[in-house]
């Protein structure tokens, strides 16, 4: 989560919302990226969008069944679904969001048992600095 968490924090020094995430294949790091809509004008340009297409690339395969995805953030709904679809293994993820998640806050796409793919989720982890990192960021904003 340190990694996502640099990553994060490397949004925010850009004027993006601090949320990062870095995807790991056998305990190495494979991609890191952070949210990157403003950059890009493009609303869907969230973190773990960004490092499932450029892991699937760098990776070359359509799958990552045996990878993890650690992420600031509880993954939203768009995020949650291509993590489904890339068949990711696992997501680690940081704060929760209580207005857009969907691993267990608002609904619980990762864990919808009509989907065919179900990775493990653990959520919670380093919520207290992510959360933070997030908080100060808006706080800013206002």
């Amino acid at each position: 989560m340190a990694a996502a968490l640099e990553e994060a924090r490397r949004a925010a020094s850009v004027g993006e919302v601090p949320v990062g995430a870095v995807l790991f294949r056998d305990g190495e790091a494979v991609v890191r990226a952070h949210n990157e809509t403003e950059a890009h004008h493009d609303p869907t340009a969230h973190a773990e969008l960004l490092a499932i297409r450029a892991a699937l690339r760098r990776l070359a395969t359509d799958r990552l069944t045996d990878c993890t995805l650690y992420v600031t953030l509880e993954p939203c709904a768009q995020c949650a679904g291509a993590i489904v679809l890339a068949k990711l293994g696992r997501v680690v993820f940081g704060a929760y969001d209580p207005k857009a998640g969907m691993a267990g806050s608002v609904g619980d796409i990762l864990r919808h048992a009509a989907l065919n793919h179900h990775p493990e989720v653990i959520g919670g982890v380093d919520e207290e600095p992510c959360g933070r990192l997030l908080e100060a960021f808006f706080r800013e904003r206002r």
